[in-house]
């Protein structure tokens, strides 16, 4: 197994239950690993009935709605369905091997129906992994980055981390995508009508160690692949926020609340389009639009206490102009545009857990719901950058998790999480679907790389190792 996070630890632990003897590469040291599976909070999760955690039902169909809403259609509905179903039955596996769960953080995200989070986050659940891999037998090398592989015939023979060679009968690629290899941001996005290279400015908010050397070197060997280089899982954070590894604390959740303003103090997007799950990860692609890469979210008084409360303050005024030269805006330009929101803002019964009738009338953008006078001082607001989770450029693949070449699957290697989420991710996201996608097919990875490290496996026993 190539990669030390969520989907490569459920392959290597799915394998070694069915027999196989598995080494994990991890490329971080011990104390930096499992990838950006450290910074997940939940898992989205089919169910046709309230499941401990997880309240009322979410059923199939309304699952794949909201990520075909979300992806626009540019999605492969076979192995979406994969994964959707597949997440109806994945948390017990997941308690079995240590991963615990708790209820939806209350006035914080409306997840509690489909989303089940985990009790201590992403890092309490990989160290649990870690624990069941050691109680195993899964062998783990940490500092040990592959960046080549031996490929004859599309067959996988050996992996090489740096001078040393590893061969097995079987592999499954989960080394993550592209997104903290900067010259590849830069080239991904190219130069925009302002001359400025978006790329530069994009923070990671995950883990420093994904430079997509071996998805570049699988690309450059004729691997098939998949999805938009400059599409990935991008948030608006905080401006404030570390280079890398600055996880979910630096979200800023607000945006639906108030109104977002670009450096020239304009609006430029519909902030309350859909709940905030749905629409939180396409902020940052917006924000990487604007000029500068920067833009400012505001509130007023009344939103405070609605949203998960990010790790840095946000800057305090009492006035709209005092809070414009605090966030270094045009003072008359801000006020300006807060006061025809305001105007435009038509009366209705606010409640931010529904699609209310809080609208706007007769302003571009509107705002769909949720729009209400930003009058009630003290006033707040956020600078905020684009922040990237992962790429969705990846390998194309298929129910078998196999690595295609011209069309046809290697019989011997496999792809499971970041490095294949572009099957299902074409564009956008909805909370919790990395996990399940990682979930999935890296239990399908793990499971066919077993039966082909020993020789095959009837389609029974391939299901029976995945369940």
């Amino acid at each position: 197994m190539i990669g030390g996070g969520n989907a490569a630890l459920c392959a290597a632990l799915t394998a070694r239950e069915a027999g196989a003897r598995v080494l994990l590469l991890e490329a971080a040291p011990r104390a930096w690993r499992g990838g950006n599976s450290a910074h997940v909070r939940n898992i989205r999760c089919m169910h046709d009935a309230p499941q401990d955690v997880l309240v009322e039902a979410y059923p199939e169909e309304e699952f794949w709605q909201d990520l075909l809403k979300v992806t626009g259609g540019l999605t492969d509905e076979t192995l979406a369905r994969i994964a959707i179903r597949a997440s109806a039955t994945c948390r017990p596996w997941l308690v079995r091997h240590g991963a615990r769960f708790q209820p939806s953080l209350t006035g914080a995200l409306h997840t509690a129906r489909t989303n089940a989070f985990f009790l201590g986050g992403g890092k309490a659940m990989l160290n649990a992994y870690y624990r069941s891999a050691q109680r195993l037998g899964v062998r783990v090398r940490y500092e040990a980055p592959v960046e080549r592989i031996d490929v004859q015939n599309r067959r996988f023979v050996a992996a090489w981390v740096r001078d040393e060679r590893f061969v097995a009968r079987a592999c499954v690629l989960a080394a993550g995508g592209f997104e903290s290899n900067r010259e590849w941001l830069r080239e991904a996005w190219g130069r925009n009508q302002w001359g400025e290279y978006p790329g530069d400015n994009f923070l990671i908010r995950g883990t420093r160690f994904n430079t997509g050397a071996l998805l570049a070197f699988m690309l450059d060997i004729g691997a098939d692949r998949i999805g938009d280089p400059s599409q990935s899982h991008m948030v608006a954070i905080d401006a404030r926020a570390p280079l890398y590894d600055g996880g979910i604390c630096t979200r800023i959740d607000c945006v639906s609340l108030g109104v977002v303003v670009n450096r020239d103090a304009e609006r430029f997007y519909d902030e309350g389009e859909d709940f905030w799950p749905k629409r939180y990860a396409i902020w940052g692609r917006l924000v990487a639009q604007q000029r500068g890469q920067i833009a400012h979210s505001i509130i007023d008084a009344k939103a405070v206490g609605r949203f998960m409360p990010p790790v840095f303050p946000g800057v305090r005024a009492d006035t709209l102009a005092g809070l414009a030269r605090e966030l270094h805006l045009d003072e008359a330009r801000l006020v300006a545009t807060v006061e025809q929101f305001n105007a435009a803002c038509r009366g209705g019964k606010f409640d931010h857990t529904v699609l209310d009738d809080c609208r706007t009338e007769g302003i571009a953008p509107s705002k769909s719901h949720w729009a209400r006078p930003i009058d009630t001082p003290p006033f707040f607001g956020y600078t905020v950058r684009p922040g990237v989770t992962f790429t969705y450029l990846g390998l194309k693949t298929g129910e078998d998790s196999a690595v295609r070449f011209g069309g046809v699957p290697s019989d011997n290697l496999f792809v499971a999480g970041e490095m294949m989420a572009g099957n299902v991710l074409g564009m956008g996201y909805a909370a919790g679907v990395g996990m399940t996608i990682g979930t999935a097919f890296g239990r399908i990875a793990g499971a066919r790389a077993a039966a082909a490290a020993k020789g095959g496996g009837t389609k029974k026993e391939l299901e029976d190792v995945a369940a």
